[in-house]
């Protein structure tokens, strides 16, 4: 007696049920989905597309044609210090990309699974893969860590694959800063994380290829103090992963 088909049917019938009792969801926007469209209902998959498939600059991370760049940089960049080496990115800053970050940043860890995966496909196609030997997640000051409860920066190390490399907080941040955003210059916004990073009596950074990993670049301040602190103790290279840049028009 063949049962094949009676399988199929009830199989059907509870899926069926089960997306009528526990209807899946959009992990980004909330929006009802069906269960084969991947945890993001099309209007996220389309924005989180458009928002991350652009060519950008390697050394700030801005939107930049290809054939723009000169010796690696993009005319934005010509004349500017940059203490990282090199910048790899999951996106821009808006739309689903933009929603989900904050998201991410505002409680909801389950989504490290979604922008881990952004942050894997940008750390597989930067370029300096290979090279790095130790992540370090831009770090918290202790007491907005406490407030929070975790470290976002952290949690999107933690799910990034690499072969050998491992994940230092050997980098710490000795003072609370003003949060970025409120800052409205980028020479503000430098001299609010001025002196702000050091690092740990025993660290291991001397010759050491360093990748950072942050949520958001904006004027790269953040990114380039703790790029600076970690070159003074003595780290040959250090890159920069970040699921998203802000502030294309920030000069």
């Amino acid at each position: 007696m063949d049962t094949t088909k009676p399988k199929q049917a009830f199989t059907f019938a509870l899926q069926s049920l089960n997306q009528l009792l526990w209807p899946a969801v959009c992990i980004n926007c909330g929006e009802n989905i069906c269960e084969t469209d991947k945890e993001l209902c099309q209007k996220c998959w389309g924005q989180l597309l458009s928002c991350t498939g652009a060519d950008y600059c390697g050394r700030c991370g801005r939107d930049a044609s290809k054939f723009a760049l000169l010796e690696g940089a993009c005319p934005n960049c010509q004349g500017k210090e940059f203490h990282f080496d090199h910048i790899a990115r999951g996106g821009v800053y808006r739309e689903a990309l933009q929603q989900m970050i904050l998201s991410f940043k505002k409680g909801r860890t389950e989504l490290d699974s979604a922008v881990g995966f952004l942050g894997n496909s940008a750390l597989q196609g930067s370029g300096f893969y290979n090279d790095i030997e130790v992540f370090v997640a831009v770090p918290l000051h202790w007491s907005r860590r406490l407030a929070r409860g975790y470290n976002q920066s952290h949690l999107l190390a933690r799910k990034l694959k690499h072969p050998t490399a491992k994940i230092s907080t050997d980098l710490v941040r000795t003072r609370r800063t003003k949060l970025q955003p409120a800052m409205a210059s980028p020479t503000a916004r430098a001299k609010n994380v001025a002196g702000a990073f050091a690092v740990r009596r025993r660290n291991n950074f001397a010759n050491r290829r360093i990748c950072l990993v942050d949520d958001i670049k904006t004027t790269g301040a953040t990114l380039n103090e703790c790029a600076k602190t970690l070159k003074d103790a003595g780290a040959s290279k250090v890159f920069a992963l970040v699921l998203a840049v802000a502030g294309q028009n920030v000069t």
